[in-house]
């Protein structure tokens, strides 16, 4: 049965039908009952796309995203997705990923908000100035960013206390005795990545170290470039007893460069890894800079969002969860 079948039924208006199965205020309370009694005998289902178009919303949610290979065997980005679609799908709505090449990415948001494809979406790996983000809050379009940018305009935002972790970390090295201190950096426009290089600067800085230059190596956001950046500070003449890796990605490729070259990690060279290490393929227990289930924060990204489509001021919606460091056997005193 169909709309019309409904209303022809019920001797109504299909404009007087649609409007009492949603709800409009205008249909009185008795019209209503009368309406939805009838469809529910009749075994009548709305058309989903028809009633978005009548309500004004596709209770449909999105992420694009430059997805990289790396991307598909990250657990900690599929747990983030998994979150989301978990915490949608309980309030009865859907996620989408859109995947893109990175030179399309900002097109593509342009095309779904123009196109009302989505309710709202998720913006990930925001970056130090982002355009993305600059256009949603210019389009008054519903989004949360998976991380903070630099935009003089409110806007939703979840993430982690960047500069917090790798202080912890540095001070954490400096207790042990180690002066000469490596970091290995995801590429610096992304803001996670410069918030952290820039805590390591300064918490080094505050402990009367100068950085080597060659110790500060970027660009390392996947195994492959965390593999080669590990040989680099090897080959160094004076080289590093310690390393900080800003990203797990990266830090299973310097975990294995060490491993390869038969170097025993926590004693020879320490390392200390931002992100669960459950996929890096070694024994070693691997000192970590935990940030909390990656499950809970696809979730409440989502509660975000919906808050924010239901009216809840931008500038309201600020989360940052606290990262702790879980010690390992990858970090022992300074030779």
């Amino acid at each position: 049965m169909n709309l019309q079948s409904l209303a022809n039924m019920l001797g109504m208006s299909k404009t007087t039908v649609s409007r009492a199965l949603n709800g409009y205020p205008e249909v009185s309370e008795r019209t209503r009952e009368r309406v939805l009694n009838a469809a529910r005998e009749a075994g009548y289902q709305a058309n989903p796309l028809a009633r978005s178009l009548a309500i004004g919303r596709t209770n449909v949610f999105g992420i694009i995203y430059p997805l990289q290979p790396a991307d598909l065997g990250d657990p900690m980005f599929l747990d983030v997705v998994a979150g989301m679609s978990s915490a949608l799908e309980a309030d009865g709505k859907n996620l989408i990923i859109a995947p893109v090449s990175p030179q399309n990415e900002l097109p593509s948001y342009q095309q779904m908000v123009r196109g009302r494809r989505v309710d709202g979406l998720v913006v990930g790996r925001t970056l130090v100035h982002d355009e993305r983000i600059a256009f949603l809050s210019k389009a008054k379009f519903p989004f949360v960013a998976h991380g903070r940018t630099q935009l003089n305009a409110p806007y939703a935002w979840f993430d982690y206390d960047n500069e917090a972790g790798i202080r912890m970390a540095v001070e954490r090295l400096l207790s042990l005795g180690h002066q000469r201190v490596a970091l290995v950096s995801a590429p610096l426009e992304l803001n996670f990545a410069r918030q952290r290089r820039d805590s390591f600067m300064v918490a080094l800085a505050s402990a009367g170290l100068n950085v080597d230059p060659r110790y500060l190596i970027e660009n390392c956001i996947d195994r492959r470039s965390g593999h080669q950046a590990m040989q680099q500070l090897l080959a160094c003449s004076s080289r590093p007893t310690a390393v900080i890796v800003d990203n797990h990605l990266a830090g299973v490729g310097v975990v294995r460069a060490l491993a390869d070259v038969g170097v025993e990690i926590g004693k020879e060279i320490s390392v200390i890894v931002w992100g669960k290490m459950a996929d890096a393929l070694t024994s070693s227990d691997v000192t970590t800079i935990d940030q909390p289930d990656a499950n809970q924060a696809g979730a409440r990204m989502i509660e975000m969002l919906l808050q924010l489509c239901e009216g809840t001021p931008a500038g309201q919606l600020h989360e940052l969860w606290q990262p702790t460091l879980i010690p390992g056997s990858t970090t022992g005193p300074a030779r």
